[in-house]
């Protein structure tokens, strides 16, 4: 047995993936991210209590375009996409155990990719920060041109417009640790965005409004780098030189997943454009629904999140049967989740509205507006969850294809004339009812497009698997729909508590008589 080589004082340790498995890192992660959220939920809450849903909301929420547009273009999406398997690749070049390891240590195989990237995207990132603050004014017309309070929408856009550099750079940290299989720093993320907001909305809401939120978004950004950064210099550390050229992290691998990206996060500018022009507050509905409707999906696509750097080792590695097992079962595991969530959410959505946001200034109207489009969301939800699995195959290789960006192109196409062509007949309902089918077609063509990737799967096992969840799922919404009619007049924390109880029993039995979570063989 061939030992590595002692670690010299100021080298970062090595990552220990052999003493992590999957399994723990999942769990830490979902526990410490699912407590950040828990934390995003209180400051919902607390934006729902203090300002309600109006045009003062609206222009906050068109503000908060920027870091939601930016998050899963520089944290959770295109940056990890690209640097992920870009750091898993040196550290499987430099592995002391692989075939032909070299005299490269992991360590600084990493470093050096640290020192040859982080220059080039510091500034890009610093660029494009300065460049949405000072285009905030059109920026905020192109979102939501029927807007009550431009000016004010306008302010908070240029508070929030510092996300960019700061998402930025902690979905670098967060990229370059979990290619490390660390994963403890990188869930903490949502902990301290989340804090930031709540701190200054909680200590200046009475005397700046909305705008303390602004601010809050601000601040709790630069804590997302803030939490990562002693985790990056123990694990990876710190270039040792500057180096303003030759990255490995080139416009022509970034260019088709920034594409994709964008475009899906196109999909919310299609809703505030569109619910601009519709009654004060429409905006506001359509986000407390989407972040009703999209908690199961963060905790579904969590487990991706984990096992996305060893589905990048595995395809670099040129191992495509371990590949696609590792892709079938976070298919299984995701349509699982999401189909009994969304079941529950069908059956209750008033239910959990109504607990979690009909409080102080959000009222009983708008309780019964925001469940509407929630029953709507519900129905596209395994299409938005299947989508950010599927992606992860296509980006694994080395030079990133334009397949996914095209069909999330062709995906907000159908968003986009169903809410536009809608609208003003049906309302609300039409603007979230475009958003599933857009998302779900885009979820059929990315399944069908694997074919294009290094990861194959079974198509006809993985239709047949969610078929037979998706029968499990409308037998335990039936079933949820009943017991909400039995369980009438019953306290609301009861009457969601035992319904869920319900949803999850009747799929739990039928998924297991249909076989719809059983391995294909």
């Amino acid at each position: 047995m061939t030992l590595a080589p002692p670690r010299r004082p100021e080298e970062p340790r090595r990552p220990a993936v052999a003493s992590k498995t999957l399994a723990h890192a999942a769990v830490l992660t979902i526990a410490v991210t699912l407590a950040g959220s828990l934390l995003g939920l209180v400051r919902d809450l607390l934006l729902a209590r203090y300002f309600g849903a109006n045009g003062a909301t609206d222009a906050f929420l068109v503000a908060w375009t920027v870091p939601e547009t930016a998050f899963p273009l520089v944290v959770e999406g295109a940056l990890a996409f690209l640097l992920v398997p870009l750091f898993s690749r040196a550290l499987a070049a430099a592995d002391p155990g692989a075939v032909d390891p070299g005299a490269v240590d992991p360590a600084a195989a990493v470093r050096d990719l640290v020192t040859a990237s982080a220059p080039r995207i510091l500034g890009v990132l610093v660029v494009a920060s300065a460049t949405v603050a000072a285009g905030a004014p059109i920026l905020v017309h192109l979102i939501a041109p029927g807007l009550a309070d431009p000016a004010l929408a306008v302010t908070c856009t240029r508070l929030t417009a510092l996300t960019v550099l700061t998402f930025g750079l902690a979905g670098y940290l967060s990229a370059a640790l979990r290619a490390h299989h660390v994963f403890g720093a990188p869930a903490t993320i949502h902990l301290a965005y989340n804090t930031g907001i709540l701190g200054l909305v909680l200590l200046l809401h009475n005397r700046f409004g909305i705008v303390s939120a602004a601010a809050g978004v601000a601040l709790g950004s630069v804590f997302m780098v803030l939490a990562q950064v002693p985790s990056f210099v123990r694990h990876v550390g710190l270039p040792r030189r500057l180096v303003l050229r030759g990255s490995p992290v080139t416009l022509a691998a970034f260019a088709p997943i920034a594409a994709y990206t964008l475009t899906r996060q196109a999909q919310v500018f299609v809703e505030r454009h569109v619910g601009s022009a519709l009654p004060e507050g429409t905006i506001s509905h359509l986000n407390y629904a989407q972040k009703v409707a999209q908690m199961p999906m963060l905790v579904a696509l969590l487990v991706c999140t984990v096992t996305f750097p060893t589905l990048a080792r595995t395809v670099a590695a040129g191992q495509a049967a371990k590949a696609r097992l590792r892709l079938e079962s976070d298919l299984r595991t995701v349509t699982a989740l999401i189909v009994v969530s969304a079941a529950y959410l069908l059956a209750f959505a008033p239910t959990v509205v109504g607990i979690l946001l009909q409080h102080g200034r959000f009222t009983a109207q708008d309780t019964a507006a925001t469940a509407t489009i929630v029953r709507v969301y519900a129905l596209g939800l395994l299409g938005q969850a299947l989508v950010g699995v599927l992606c992860r195959p296509f980006f694994t290789a080395a030079r990133p294809g334009w397949y996914p960006a095209a069909v999330m192109a062709l995906g907000l196409t159908v968003t986009t004339a169903l809410a536009v062509l809608g609208a003003p007949a049906f309302g609300v309902v039409a603007i979230a009812a475009a958003n599933a089918l857009g998302i779900s077609v885009t979820a059929v063509l990315l399944l069908a497009g694997l074919r294009r990737c290094a990861v194959a799967v079974s198509l006809s096992a993985v239709g047949s698997a969610t078929a037979r969840l998706a029968v499990a799922g409308a037998g335990a919404a039936a079933a949820g729909w009943l017991a909400g009619g039995l369980l009438s007049g019953a306290p609301s924390i009861v009457d969601g508590t035992v319904g869920g109880l319900v949803v999850l029993g009747t799929f739990a039995v039928l998924a297991h008589l249909t076989g719809g979570l059983r391995r294909a063989r």
